[in-house]
């Protein structure tokens, strides 16, 4: 299976937004944060992530007689290339976006079923703006989007921060209105 196949698929892409953080877990500590998918179903897609080389097993322990791995993101290797990216069908992107939304729509509901979450208190956004951009002005608005979150993607835990999830998405709108 390809890096597209993997990474197009929703359930994959949850383990991979819960590995981004930085921090190893277990295949059991990715469970309670997928609840709603069966233990057995994060167990295959696990081993078919780390069998591609996607995630890496960070430590072994022995516990109970068993030998739990904690596994750790692959950064390099959990994206899709620019090559693969370019060779994509209509389909592919329509698979992908679905993908893309059903995490971030789990995600969310994870979210508001915590104690004590409060959307305003935690600056929660979901906005969508327009923008009439060449196809310059877009390059240069998306290096300047990479540059922000560069900046801030190598933060680990601290005791005052907390961990966000932001997702952009980019595509053209209908074209109503356009200049003639």
């Amino acid at each position: 299976m390809d890096t597209l196949d993997l990474l197009l698929h929703p359930v994959r892409l949850r383990i991979v937004h819960a590995l981004s953080g930085g921090r190893p877990r277990t295949t059991s500590e990715l469970s309670e944060a997928l609840p709603d998918v069966p233990r057995t179903s994060v167990y295959r897609h696990v081993g078919l992530l780390a069998e591609a080389g996607l995630l890496e097993v960070a430590d072994e322990q022995r516990v109970r007689g068993i030998v739990e791995r904690h596994y750790r993101l692959r950064r390099e290797r959990a994206r899709i290339e620019e090559e693969a990216g370019a060779s994509m069908s209509l389909d592919d992107h329509r698979r992908g976006f679905a993908a893309g939304t059903a995490v971030l729509l789990a995600e969310f509901n994870a979210y508001l079923d915590r104690p004590g979450a409060d959307p305003f208190a935690d600056s929660v956004g979901y906005r969508q703006g327009t923008f009439w951009l060449s196809p310059g002005e877009l390059a240069e608005m998306i290096g300047e989007l990479r540059q922000v979150f560069a900046r801030r993607a190598d933060n680990g835990p601290a005791p005052d921060r907390r961990s966000y999830l932001m997702s952009t998405i980019v595509f053209p709108s209908d074209g109503a209105g356009e200049a003639s």
